[in-house]
């Protein structure tokens, strides 16, 4: 019996494919460096270069939030191959450059595309530089499974990763000592290098107006709108245009061509006199749009409300842009006015450049002012939003406050 099983066994084994180690994989990620992982970083490259044409072809939002998306083909090969070393990662970084400019028919100077790499919430685009993730993205992989790897290799204990060794002594070096034990999440890998990223970012301004720009781009809130579904129903929709204006004016693009206004002003390669034109044609627009959104909120909520209401105005007749119909707090029905400030202005940006969301703030506190002796028996809620994102923080507290009273009224999660 026993020499049937062994005849069973080593007939089995004979069939199996021997291959060299620098060859093997693992659910499909190469574990040395070695021809078998270029030629996987290489068919990656080839797939970005075209889902590029095709992104092309659809709208800038959708190809935006398609191409964060995409960075998910690439993550396996982060955190399970020796990769930092190799030549194609640079392609790669340069095909997703060249994939942003395509989509905002923009060109991109070398630190702006280094911006556009950053994470949302730091100013960038969310199009993360898998060069500058490959080092953390290995060592949180390999951290987190030190354990499984000490039970595997048990057999072997004087067995060693060279690559972790390796990059962990390579992250040492530029960040410090690592903190005992490693972190195995690749967030906290990560913060130093993108720490170090902001500081880059930041030491390469130049101005006020850059550094305004560049703060307004990491307020709360500033980039909400690169996560937005593109849903039309809702509303949330971008057209070509929208999305290339907006990166722009986040990353500091040139917008248009230097010319002449109708008002007789000289508007600039980054046409920030667009947004403090009297006579420019969407201004109005504009503010009525950002006041429906609020009334139609509070209608959503089960309170009705309406938009600029008539018997309530201030001394020099000007009424405020809403007013709750039933009490909103403390018996008292609430009161809004929405107002849209530049933050590039000429009057706001020193302000803009020492602190985010100050056009926000100075907006709010001329609202209160103006209102303060029209609304004693109100509550009132000004709605400052600068024209680059950031929003006063009582207006954040209140979008929050009715965002859970509509998930009350829909019993829906937040």
């Amino acid at each position: 019996m026993s020499l049937i099983i062994i005849t069973i066994i080593i007939s089995n084994c004979s069939s199996f494919l021997q291959i060299p180690v620098t060859e093997a994989e693992l659910l499909g990620a190469p574990l040395f460096t070695g021809a078998t992982l270029d030629t996987a970083w290489s068919r990656r490259c080839d797939d970005l270069a075209r889902a590029i044409q095709r992104l092309t072809s659809i709208g800038a939002q959708d190809a935006l939030i398609l191409l964060r998306a995409s960075f998910s083909r690439v993550q396996y090969l982060l955190r399970y191959s020796p990769s930092v070393d190799n030549s194609a990662l640079q392609r790669f970084d340069e095909l997703l450059r060249s994939a942003v400019g395509r989509i905002t028919i923009s060109a991109l100077s070398d630190i702006q595309w280094f911006q556009a790499s950053l994470p949302i919430k730091l100013g960038g685009l969310g199009v993360r530089r898998v060069t500058s993730l490959a080092i953390p993205a290995y060592l949180a992989s390999a951290a987190s499974t030190l354990t499984l790897q000490d039970h595997i290799l048990a057999l072997c204990p004087s067995a060693n990763d060279a690559s972790f060794e390796d990059y962990l002594s390579r992250w040492s070096s530029s960040f410090g000592a690592p903190a005992v034990p490693w972190p195995s999440k690749q967030s906290v890998c990560d913060r130093p290098g993108l720490q170090a990223d902001c500081a880059r970012v930041e030491a390469s301004v130049a101005d006020a107006t850059q550094k305004a720009r560049y703060l307004a781009s990491m307020a709360p809130h500033s980039g909400d709108w690169l996560l937005a579904l593109p849903i039309t129903m809702c509303g949330l929709r971008l057209d070509d245009e929208a999305v290339r204006v907006a990166v722009g004016a986040r990353l500091g693009l040139s917008l248009c061509v230097p010319h002449r206004c109708n008002c007789g002003a000289e508007v600039d390669a980054e046409a920030r006199h667009a947004t403090v034109c009297k006579k420019a044609p969407g201004r109005m627009a504009r503010h009525q749009a950002l006041n429906d959104v609020v009334c139609r909120a509070f209608i959503s909520t089960g309170i009705p409300a309406s938009k600029e209401p008539a018997g309530l105005c201030t001394r020099d007749g000007k009424r405020p842009d809403g007013l709750s119909l039933i009490p909103w707090q403390n018996g008292k029905p609430l009161a809004w006015d929405v107002t849209v400030g530049a933050t590039l202005a000429e009057l706001y940006v020193e302000a803009a450049a020492r602190e985010s969301g100050a056009v926000a703030e100075q907006a709010e506190q001329r609202k209160v002012e103006k209102y303060r002796d029209a609304f004693r028996n109100y509550c009132f809620q000004p709605i400052a939003v600068e024209n680059l994102g950031a929003m006063n923080s009582s207006a954040v507290d209140f979008i929050n406050t009715l965002g859970r009273r509509i998930s009350s009224v829909s019993e829906e999660d937040k």
